[in-house]
């Protein structure tokens, strides 16, 4: 799972993926019953505060009390678990539980490797509910082989504050926010806080535009190579962020703000939207000092629909020797119990039903959770094009995305280089 901060800190880190590392596994038992000093390790993603690390290990804790299964939690940054995971799989040190991307270019492309154990049956035995768009995301030739990561939705978070002393009501077409956007550009609120340093953002900003414009059919015709890249739809998208920027509705020289920069122009009222991604709640909470929306990124001619994504969830290696230990606390991370502790600590989104009555969370949160809940019972998501498509696709999007905002391209020159990606 991607670990976010707990409440009281800052929340995610930029990554969406969370990662493993080496390390061996030990077993006195035969793997099975709680009880057995069954030990298993799970490897997850580097978090950026020790608090949110501790905060999970006592979580767990309460699994390995009533389990008699003792997890060893290890950590690595998620470049370095790119470049090693599946050598780690491949041997007999490699990790029993792990967290990786939910999507077919990262838990998929483990599965049709031969890397991941088959947990089809264990969902049958144990009743795993989870929404049926997020288990296609583990499922690969019928196979399920993971429990799908926390839902994550991208859009634009704006101040109500703001946007109500200029009379202003939030934007529901492309018009609207191009409105919005240029009665900021009078005052001295920058009107849209938007970082590419690192590059990933660019990702983001093409899946909202393109997703709204498209739909959500569009984006499945993209992503399955029955459309074009360098269609008129993918320059339009593209358009639109190059448009904004010659305007000056982005901070000045976006390449070169960073994602933690370009939050702080938020929170501190400097910016009046910022378009990112709903892990963004838990910040927002604990920094900001106003009241903010959460909206879709607008479609050229209506409103637009949220993009829709999954972070990392847990699988289990192929080579485990407790595998019946594993599928134990897998069963853990399933359950209702877990989705409602990290809505509480984590200010994650579960990608299963879950009941929020009586949970302690922001009004600002329980609208995300109310929003995203009804949209994964009844479709209409758009996607994020980094957690399905093909490293070459994604790193020529990134690239694109600051070569566009830099001027050193132009969408159309971008999309013919994301056509090309996608043809390798």
């Amino acid at each position: 799972m991607r670990i976010p901060s707990v409440k009281v800190l800052a929340v995610v880190s930029a990554c969406l993926i969370a990662t493993a590392c080496t390390g061996g596994t030990t077993s006195s038992g035969d793997g099975g019953s709680g009880g057995d000093a069954t030990s298993l390790k799970w490897l997850i993603e580097e978090p950026e505060d020790a608090a949110a690390l501790k905060a999970l290990k006592e979580h767990v804790a309460v699994f390995e009390k009533d389990s008699g299964i003792k997890v060893n939690i290890s950590t690595l940054p998620f470049d370095t678990m790119r470049t090693v995971l599946q050598t780690q799989l491949r041997s007999d040190e490699g990790p029993d539980v792990f967290n990786w991307g939910s999507g077919p270019g990262f838990g998929g492309a483990l599965a049709e490797a031969g890397l991941l154990y088959d947990l089809t049956e264990a969902y049958a035995e144990n009743g795993w509910e989870v929404y049926d768009f997020a288990k296609e995301r583990v499922t690969v030739d019928g196979k399920i082989y993971g429990i799908p990561g926390e839902m994550e939705t991208i859009g634009v978070f704006y101040n109500k504050d703001l946007f109500s002393e200029l009379g202003l009501e939030p934007p529901e077409t492309l018009d609207d926010l191009v409105a919005a956007a240029d009665a900021f550009s009078e005052t001295d609120t920058v009107p849209m806080a938007l970082s590419d340093k690192e590059g990933w953002q660019g990702g983001h900003y093409l899946s909202m535009a393109l997703s709204s414009a498209v739909g959500a059919e569009g984006m499945e015709a993209l992503l399955a190579g029955e459309s074009s890249w360098d269609s008129p739809e993918v320059v339009s998208a593209l358009e639109v962020w190059n448009g904004f920027n010659e305007s000056g509705y982005l901070p000045e020289s976006p390449t070169s703000v960073d994602y933690d920069t370009g939050t702080a122009l938020f929170f501190s009222g400097d910016a009046a939207m910022i378009p990112t991604g709903s892990w963004l709640v838990g910040e927002i909470d604990d920094n900001a000092e106003f009241e903010a929306g959460y909206v879709p990124f607008p479609a050229p001619d209506g409103p637009g629909i949220y993009t829709g994504g999954l972070g990392s969830g847990p699988f289990v290696s192929a080579t485990t020797k407790n595998a019946d230990a594993a599928i134990e606390f897998l069963d853990f991370l399933a359950s209702e119990e877990h989705g409602q502790w990290t809505v509480e600590n984590l200010h994650t989104i579960p990608p299963q039903p879950i009941e929020t009555a009586g949970l302690d969370v922001s009004p600002l949160f329980a609208k995300v959770l109310e929003d995203t809940a009804t949209i994964s019972t009844g479709g209409g998501f758009g996607y994020n094009i980094d957690v399905l498509a093909s490293d070459a696709l994604n790193e020529a999007m990134y690239d694109g995305v600051q070569a566009v905002l830099t001027g050193q391209k132009d969408p159309a020159e971008v999309a013919s280089d994301l056509e090309a990606a996608a043809q390798k």
